[in-house]
């Protein structure tokens, strides 16, 4: 019996866009599994960031709200933040035996802070804590802040001790 190759091409016809999705979702798997490769910049940011913020206590030196001073309602708290990846991580609060606990991130460069103090009861100065910063200055041992994304003139200085 001789196979019917006037058929053959209409059924590879008729199954071509199938054929081409499992393949590109194949290849799409593939290289989605592979591990994100970092830059030799992206390298320096990580180490830097490691070794200046994480893990290091840290107060307030000094907290502005578009010109009001609020520094003195952050006196005696002491914050950490702790590496989950390089990119985030959970973050403390700690003031006379109370830890209030949240989380912490950053996009690849380092040039912004995501504070998130959210214990059930909070403290309302975290308030003005909880949000998107932008480093202004990376002087260590002084880390200073602005609003992210933002025209505000509230400022966050916290220093490393």
């Amino acid at each position: 019996m001789k196979p019917n190759i006037e058929k053959m091409p209409a059924f590879l016809f008729k199954w071509r866009f199938l054929i081409a999705i499992v393949i590109s979702l194949t290849l799409l798997l593939l290289h989605g599994c592979k591990k994100k490769e970092t830059t030799p910049i992206q390298d320096t940011y990580q180490q830097y960031f490691e070794e200046n913020v994480l893990n290091r206590d840290y107060i307030v030196e000094y907290a502005s709200d578009n010109g009001t001073n609020l520094t003195s309602q952050f006196n005696g708290y002491v914050f950490k933040l702790f590496k989950n990846t390089f990119s985030d991580g959970p973050m403390t609060a700690i003031k006379s035996g109370n830890t209030f606990t949240g989380m912490w991130s950053s996009n690849d460069d380092y040039s912004k802070l995501v504070i998130t103090l959210n214990q059930p009861s909070i403290p309302a100065e975290f308030n003005f804590i909880n949000r998107q910063w932008r480093f202004t200055k990376k002087a260590f041992p002084v880390m200073e802040l602005g609003p992210w994304g933002s025209t505000e003139t509230d400022t966050l200085h916290m220093r490393r001790l």
